[in-house]
């Protein structure tokens, strides 16, 4: 066939092909998307919708680091397709990358100047990226950052009655933007102007208030802070004294499932008590499963209250004969994350050997910040528990080791050979996860396929084929890799000669990716992994990414 022929028969087939994937797209069957617009780049590599559109299934399966690169081939084929640069913003903006989103979305204005939803768009994105430089600038110094858990005293909460539920810094910042707001409506001063001042007497002020509260001692107390008295009408779930009891928890639940909140004051005691549980474990910690006994894995959970309760229903709640590991990602996304991190809290509370807890990429202040969990947060309870709860995600460990033979984590493995689970357990973990090194591996990198190591699809971390796992395995003397970090068909897959196990417990992930979930049992001697899956159950109408950034859902 002359190669005339031959490339029209290319470009004809690859406009079939493209039709059966954006059919998958319309399906929710993204990766089946993804692998029909690839066979149709193979065919005619010249067309930038393909790489466009592969680049949005990718965003939906969370893979931004692929979804950039093939919008930016897609930018690369036509420098004036509007979607290119859409798509590759839209992935910025995902990573929490609100400057490198800007320059796109700045591009798609300027090809599409009459184009209303490009507008309103570029709009959101510049409000983030004003939002950002402004808490830049009012951030203090880390060597000067207070923790905001030392401040408290949840025994204290309530003593005086005629005291101020909010810091004084946040006050006085509140009325110097009031008083700014007030000036522009009366004298037409321009945003961008406003801006500037609002900056530059934030910073002021904050600065005098933290110099004044510098001469008081620097210390805010829990009287200063908030006013909690737990009133006579309220009728949830009580803590008496300091001890957590099985009946709290499982009453903390009932309201929950009633969409009922708990009290602030049992909120604080709770995620107080577990701070210093968690600050007092080492960033790698052995589990001890005896002979006869069993425990329990899951994976990602992410703010979907009423599949977490399903797996209690089937598997029994958390206690000491019934342990549990969840292993990170409990918020963001799913719109009920509070509702399940105090529940999982709680039962550590209660009793520590009866759960564990590890953290995930999603408990971060970055992605909480975009993902709904720091909207949700402040929402339900209040600014200060947004800060609290970031304090207290520092805290989580990092890995687990059952029996020492499995090796669990939230994300993968490693970019270098030789790391022993002593470089692990030497990890300071008491930060933000850093953007690379052994931390921010663990937390981010996803297994391959293929041999080798290779760039993260996500952008962040790196893929790892079966013999980097097979060479750690064997180099620290264990079994198996368990981990989560990924949406799964079935709720779990096994990889790499059945010696890495993915497993996932948000079932129908967002309510729409139509997934299982599963959750994984160890029966000691042998460890052998039983895996049990199960469906989504209903939850209350409300969406997933109710509380996330608005200019995120714009986008989804």
């Amino acid at each position: 066939m002359p190669i005339m022929e031959t490339e029209k028969s290319n470009i004809s087939r690859a406009e079939e092909v493209k039709v059966l994937a954006n059919e998958a797209f319309k399906a929710h069957k993204y990766a089946q998307a993804i692998d029909l617009y690839t066979q149709a780049i193979e065919l005619n590599n010249q067309n930038a919708v393909y790489w466009a559109n592969r680049a949005f299934a990718h965003i939906k399966l969370e893979e931004y680091g692929s979804a950039i690169q093939d919008a930016s081939n897609a930018i690369n084929v036509d420098p004036k397709y509007s979607k290119g640069y859409y798509r590759r913003g839209a992935a910025y903006l995902s990573m929490g990358k609100f400057k490198e989103a800007l320059k796109d979305f700045q591009q798609v204005k300027k090809i599409r100047p009459n184009d209303p939803d490009a507008t309103r768009k570029l709009k959101e994105c510049e409000k983030a990226v004003m939002k950002l430089k402004f808490e830049e600038a009012i951030a203090a110094p880390q060597s000067q950052r207070r923790s905001v858990a030392d401040s408290i005293d949840y025994h204290s909460i309530g003593t005086s009655p005629s005291s101020s539920s909010v810091p004084t810094e946040v006050t006085i910042a509140a009325v110097a933007v009031a008083v700014v707001a007030a000036v522009m409506m009366i004298g037409g001063t321009t945003a961008a102007t406003v801006v500037a001042i609002i900056v530059v007497v934030v910073v002021l002020v904050v600065l005098g208030a933290r110099w004044w509260d510098g001469r008081n001692g620097g210390v805010v107390h829990g009287s200063r802070i908030h006013d909690l008295d737990v009133e006579p009408e309220y009728s949830g779930a009580r803590i008496d004294g300091d001890v957590v009891t099985l009946d709290f928890v499982k009453k903390m639940i009932d309201d929950f499932k009633h969409e009922k909140c708990l009290h602030k004051r049992y909120a604080y005691q709770i995620v107080l008590q577990i701070r210093e549980i968690l600050r007092a474990l080492p960033s790698l910690v052995d589990i001890s499963v005896p002979d006869g006994n069993h425990f329990t894995v899951c994976g990602d959970v992410h703010g979907q209250f009423y599949d977490l309760l399903n797996i209690f229903e089937l598997n029994g709640l958390p206690s000491d004969d019934n342990p549990y590991l969840f292993n990170g990602d409990f918020v963001d996304r799913g719109s009920f994350s509070l509702e399940v991190i105090l529940t999982l809290f709680a039962f550590k509370c209660m009793s520590p050997s009866a759960i564990y807890l590890a953290r995930g990429n999603h408990e971060s202040k970055s992605m909480n910040k975009i993902y709904g969990f720091e909207g949700e947060v402040r929402s339900k309870l209040s600014e200060t528990f947004v800060e609290l709860f970031a304090e207290v995600f520092c805290c989580l460990p990092l890995a687990h080791v059952i029996n020492e033979k499995i090796f669990v984590i939230h994300g993968g493995l490693f970019s270098v050979d030789g790391v022993k689970l002593s470089d692990i357990r030497a990890i300071d973990r008491f930060c933000e996860p850093p953007e690379e090194g052994l931390m921010c591996e663990l937390l981010w990198s996803d297994p391959q396929p293929h041999p080798g190591r290779g760039p993260s699809k996500r952008g962040v971390g790196l893929s790892f084929g079966a013999d980097v796992t097979k060479r750690f395995l064997q180099e620290n003397n264990l079994d198996l890799v368990v981990r989560s970090h990924e949406v799964k068909d079935e709720g779990y897959e096994v990889e790499h000669d059945g010696k890495l196990i993915t497993v996932f417990s948000a079932p129908n992930y967002c309510d729409q990716m139509g997934n299982k979930g599963a959750f994984i049992r160890f029966e000691a001697p042998d460890l052998k992994p039983n895996i049990a899956t199960f469906s989504a159950v209903p939850h209350p109408e409300v969406m997933p990414m109710a509380y996330a950034n608005n200019f995120l859902r714009l986008f989804s």
